[in-house]
């Protein structure tokens, strides 16, 4: 009988419904956050040969906002030191290409005191090929802005934006060099870049490498 009375419990839990299982949890989409980068000084001696484009080796363009020229940007794009001729088609797969573009302030921009200092150039597109070398000329940012490490460079959605952090503002008619690597050569000028200074904001134009997919069709073909 006591055998009875304790299988009693058992056969009763044996019974029972069992116990329906947790939810899964529910995935969630994870947002990059920007990257801080490491910014190295520009020096031109450390480039070879420059890309002969259409336009030359430094083709130069104005940075437009409401009918207004607020800065010049002239760029160009340099293969490995001791390249004597820099013609993408000719160099090995894996070349890394420097892109450097200088930005010129206009003269009669406005730089008396309340006036916003914030600036910043950036990238509107994906920075195809990237390697992580990025930077700007110290020497050039410690004229325009009063300090050599006036600027932070962060990628953002694979996107390089140099922004002034620090310094006096932005001095009109001192420029700024800024560069970075791919080892993808660019595939000619294109409106990737924006400019923001002075509470005004203008889209760049300089030379860009092709996008991501355009890259893999290139290497299938």
């Amino acid at each position: 009988m006591r055998h009875l009375l304790l299988a009693a419990p058992l056969a009763l839990m044996a019974c029972g419904e069992a116990p329906e299982p947790e939810p899964s949890p529910t995935p969630e989409a994870t947002v990059a956050a920007p990257r801080t980068l490491v910014a190295a000084d520009f020096d031109p001696a450390a480039l070879g040969a420059k890309i002969v484009g259409p336009q030359g080796e430094e083709p130069e363009a104005a940075i437009v906002s409401d009918g207004r020229e607020i800065a010049r940007i002239r760029s160009f794009v340099a293969c490995p030191r001791d390249t004597q001729e820099c013609v993408p088609a000719d160099m090995p797969e894996g070349t890394v290409y420097t892109y450097v573009h200088e930005i010129t302030l206009a003269d009669d921009l406005d730089s008396s005191p309340g006036t916003p200092g914030a600036a910043l150039f950036r990238m509107t597109r994906p920075a195809t090929g990237f390697n992580r070398s990025v930077g700007y000329s110290r020497a050039q940012a410690e004229a325009a802005l009063g300090q050599p490490d006036a600027i932070t460079v962060t990628v953002d959605v694979e996107e390089i934006i140099w922004r002034v952090t620090d310094g006096s503002g932005w001095t009109p008619g001192r420029s700024l060099t800024v560069w970075w690597q791919s080892t993808v050569p660019p595939e000619g000028p294109a409106d990737a870049y924006s400019l923001e200074v002075q509470g005004m904001t203008a889209s760049a134009t300089g030379p860009f490498p092709p996008a991501e997919n355009s890259v893999e069709r290139g290497a299938a073909n």
